[in-house]
């Protein structure tokens, strides 16, 4: 696998952090309003006619550390709307804040990554930003971003954006973002992040670990070296009906990321703000908090178990601690794109224990779709 990439000689791919996720929507503006009215998130920077962009407008939505860039095309034929047209409204860049861009691509391409854009300087008068990109699983990216000598609200071309009102939700970061790729390519796409950026592999979950009845996959986490950015890697498994993975790789139209997960101090209100506010969650059956009331006994003043059943929030814990997970169903029209809302306390996991609740939970949406 060449997961200790490293051999123990430092992070031989320094990430300072996802810079922000950039999504290809089909109407940019109304994606803005979408995360702003529902998610909570601000409107801090734009790009475009009126700051002599001509073939697309991006709005930067920030949230805590999280960074939303929505970009819509102007031009119907341009690359952006073949995006759309191909995959619907989608991630197409998860972006990462490296030390030195030119240092970062050239160790990426040296180790087997395709280049997307060889490092660019851009300047204006907040100072310069040098940005490269390297192809990562189907048409996604990651741009590389240097702004250590940069002091303007984004990226230069951006112009800020005042927003008096705070509608935040508790967001505070990105935890970590996932990939659904091809049937028998996870293991390839983990090695190529150990070869190509460092990565090793946090932990495996074999097929009979993530399972139901009917569908399965299989899963690898990987991590940078200093354990500051996770992938969890997806592929399908063999099993009596179509998985979750089929059905994202048949709408999606192939390999892209599946959700990201946002981490809130304080899931109770985030959640309860965003349902609010209209967004919509997967529910699991009462009968799992029966489970989950045996697994915490020896918490019950410090989790309530009736508070997470009413809003329907899970629960898994470790040797290392707990965490508190929830997902919502789709926020595109495609069963493709959706989000999972996490707080941790001391677990690094990823709710193993929660697994097969919320598989099922997936596949009863499927059933009503009739892609199951």
């Amino acid at each position: 696998m060449g997961d200790n990439n490293a051999n123990g000689a430092g992070d031989v791919f320094p990430i300072l952090g996802i810079d922000h996720l950039e999504f290809w929507v089909g109407n940019a503006a109304q994606s803005s309003y979408y995360f702003r009215k529902a998610w909570g998130f601000s409107e801090a920077a734009y790009a475009g006619l009126e700051t002599g962009v001509t073939d697309r407008t991006s709005r930067l939505l920030v949230q805590g550390e999280c960074r939303f860039l929505l970009t819509g095309a102007l031009d119907p034929d341009s690359p952006i709307a073949a995006h759309v047209r191909a995959h619907g409204d989608g991630v197409k860049d998860i972006a990462l804040r490296v030390p030195d861009a030119e240092d970062a691509w050239r160790y990426a391409t040296a180790h087997g990554a395709t280049s997307v854009m060889e490092p660019t300087v851009t300047e204006d008068e907040h100072g310069k930003v040098v940005r490269a990109a390297i192809a990562t699983y189907g048409e996604t990216i990651h741009s590389l971003i240097q702004r250590t000598d940069y002091a303007g609200v984004f990226l230069p071309g951006f112009r800020p954006v005042e927003e008096s009102v705070d509608r935040s939700v508790g967001i505070v970061a990105v935890d970590h973002v996932v990939g659904n790729v091809e049937l028998g390519k996870m293991n390839a796409w983990a090695s190529y992040y150990a070869d190509v950026m460092g990565f090793t592999n946090l932990v495996h979950f074999r097929d009979d670990q993530i399972s139901t009845e009917y569908t399965a996959l299989m899963s690898k986490v990987m991590q940078d070296g200093v354990g500051r950015v996770k992938f969890p890697l997806n592929e399908p498994a063999k099993g009596k009906k179509k998985s979750q993975i089929d059905e994202y790789l048949e709408f999606y139209r192939g390999p892209g990321v599946q959700h990201m997960a946002l981490r809130t101090d304080d899931i109770l209100k985030t959640v309860g703000e965003l349902r609010a506010r209209g967004v919509q969650f997967l529910r699991v059956p009462d009968a799992y908090y029966e489970e989950v009331r045996e697994r915490f006994s020896d918490l019950h003043d410090e989790v309530d178990v009736e508070a997470l059943r009413d809003q329907a929030i899970l629960a898994d814990r470790d040797e290392e601690g707990y965490l508190l997970q929830i997902f919502t169903k789709p926020v595109v029209d495609r069963p493709t794109v959706f989000f999972e809302i996490i707080q941790r306390h001391g677990s690094r996991g990823f709710g193993l224990g929660n697994f097969k609740a919320l598989f099922e939970a997936i596949e009863r949406e499927q059933a009503a779709r009739g892609t199951l």
